[in-house]
C-alpha cells in the first residue's frame, strides 16, 4: 500500500560510506512512521539488508528500476542499486572498494536530479582517505557535485536553527585557504551567503564578514588581508544592494549572529565556520551545498568509523538535514 506523493518532494538519500554509519542513519530514519517523505535509498540493497538485521530493524526491502511515482508506507525500505559491495568489505576501515561506491552513490543522485526526476539529494557521510584510496579526484561531497552538476561555483552553508555559515575556502589545507583569498573569491562567497539566507525564507539576508586575522587585522597590525582584501569585497557587495557588514573579528561575530544580529555569517577558512556550528551540537547541523540547480543537504558529521556496526549512530542530524531539503523543494 503507497501513499500519493504528488505534492512532496522528490527526494532520496545517498548511502554514503558502507562502512560508516551512513547505511545505519538511512534505516533508522526510514523506520520512523512520523517522516514527512519516505526518500528511496541509492545504495547496496543486499548491504541495507544485513544492516537492518544487525540493529534488529523490522523493515523490507523494495528494490526500483527507476524513480517511484509513490512513496512506501513505513516499513519499507526502497533501493535504487547502484553496483554491488564485496563480501569482505568490513566496518569501520578505509577500502578503496567502498570510496568507489559511495562516489557511484553520489554521481547516480547528480544524474536523476539533473534529468528532473529527482528534486534534490540528501547525502550520508563520505569519507576523504576512502575516496582517495579509490583514485576519485574530489575531496568532498560539495566539489564532486560541483563538477558533475555542471555549475560554475557552489559554496558550503552549514546551518543550526541558530546559526547560519558560508565559508570561502572549504577542503584546503590552511596555508592554501589564505592564499587562495582574494576579492573576488570573498565577493562570491557574499552573494552565495545571500542567496543561502533567502532560501531559507530571509528577504535581505543581514551579512557579517569575518576576518582573517586576530582582531580582524588590527588596523593592519596583525595582518593586511581584511584591508586589502575584505573590506573592498564588501564595499562591492553593499554597491550590489547587499546588507553586509565587517570585516568583524572571528573571536566574537558567531556569537553576535547567534544573539540575532546577523542572519549569515561569512567565514574565511573551513576551521572558523565549523568549529562554531558543531559546537552547538552535531544534533542540528545540516551542510546545504548552495549554487546548484537542485537541493543537497547533508549532515554535519562525518562516517564515525568508530562506531560503525555497532547501533550507535544518532540520526538526529540526518532527519534535520531531510527537514531542511524539505523545506528548500518547497521554498525555491
Amino acid at each position: 500500500m503507497t501513499r500519493n506523493s504528488t505534492n512532496l518532494p522528490r527526494l532520496a538519500f545517498t548511502m554514503g560510506d558502507p562502512a560508516g554509519i551512513g547505511p545505519e542513519l538511512c534505516l533508522r530514519l526510514l523506520a520512523r512512521p512520523d517522516l514527512p517523505v519516505r526518500p528511496p535509498v541509492i545504495g547496496d540493497g543486499p548491504w541495507l539488508s544485513r544492516t537492518a538485521r544487525a540493529l534488529g530493524l523490522d523493515l523490507g526491502l523494495r528494490v526500483l528500476d527507476d524513480v517511484a511515482a509513490s512513496a512506501p508506507e513505513a516499513g519499507l525500505v526502497e533501493v535504487l542499486e547502484v553496483g554491488r559491495l564485496p563480501r569482505g568489505l568490513r566496518l569501520g576501515e578505509v577500502q578503496a572498494e567502498a570510496g568507489a561506491l559511495a562516489y557511484a552513490y553520489v554521481r547516480r543522485g547528480i544524474e536523476l536530479c539533473r534529468e528532473e526526476r529527482l528534486q534534490g539529494l540528501v547525502t550520508a557521510p563520505l569519507h576523504k582517505e576512502a575516496l582517495a584510496a579509490a583514485g576519485v579526484p574530489f575531496p568532498g561531497h560539495t566539489e564532486m557535485l560541483e563538477h558533475h552538476a555542471g555549475v560554475p561555483a557552489t559554496a558550503m552553508m552549514l546551518a543550526t536553527p541558530e546559526l547560519r555559515v558560508v565559508l570561502v575556502t572549504i577542503h584546503v589545507a590552511l596555508r592554501q585557504a589564505i592564499e587562495r583569498l582574494d576579492v573576488a573569491a570573498e565577493l562570491r562567497a557574499i552573494r552565495f551567503a545571500e542567496m543561502g539566507g533567502r532560501a531559507f525564507g530571509i528577504v535581505k539576508p543581514r551579512i557579517a564578514v569575518a576576518g582573517l586575522n586576530p582582531h580582524a587585522g588590527e588596523g593592519g597590525l596583525f595582518g593586511d588581508e581584511e584591508g586589502r582584501i575584505i573590506a573592498p569585497a564588501i564595499e562591492r557587495a553593499r554597491a550590489e544592494g547587499l546588507d553586509v557588514s565587517g570585516p568583524w573579528p572571528g573571536d566574537t561575530v558567531f556569537l553576535q549572529a547567534r544573539e540575532g544580529r546577523f542572519d549569515v555569517v561569512v567565514a574565511q577558512y573551513h576551521d572558523q565556520g565549523l568549529i562554531p556550528i558543531k559546537y552547538l551540537g552535531l544534533a542540528e547541523g545540516v551542510n546545504v551545498t548552495l549554487g546548484l540547480p537542485f537541493v543537497r543537504t547533508s549532515p554535519d558529521h562525518g562516517t564515525a568509523f568508530d562506531i560503525a556496526g555497532r547501533g550507535l549512530a544518532d540520526p538526529s542530524s540526518m532527519a534535520r538535514a531531510l527537514s531542511v531539503a524539505v523545506e528548500l523543494c518547497r521554498t525555491g
